[in-house]
């Protein structure tokens, strides 16, 4: 699992947002669901929606969803990593959010 500087500062993002909000509880479960996430999608890479593959045309693109939060992990399995692009919230305006990865 190899995250992209631009999905590391998503992850920040995410953390300080949950630690505005006195939700600390909420925080650490964002990170524990992010490594149950990363666990899961290293085992079975292929089970990830390749929906915004298509409407992004960015081939090989999949996402999966974080459990019991709202964010998406946005990644590309590759030949000896999974290459982690974004992690975003599902409500937001993803194709404009994905046209600002470092990719």
């Amino acid at each position: 699992m190899v995250p992209r500087e631009q999905a590391q500062r998503d992850v920040e993002a995410a953390v300080d947002f949950y630690l505005a909000e006195d939700a600390e509880a909420a925080a650490f479960g964002f990170i524990d669901g992010l490594q149950k996430a990363y666990a899961h999608i290293s085992r079975h890479p292929a089970t990830g929606s390749p929906r915004y593959a298509h409407e992004l045309n960015l081939p090989g693109l999949r996402h999966w969803h974080l459990p019991h939060y709202p964010h998406l992990v946005f990644y590309v399995e590759r030949a000896d990593h999974i290459d982690v692009w974004r992690i975003l919230h599902g409500e937001q305006d993803i194709p404009s959010w994905m046209q600002e990865s470092d990719g």
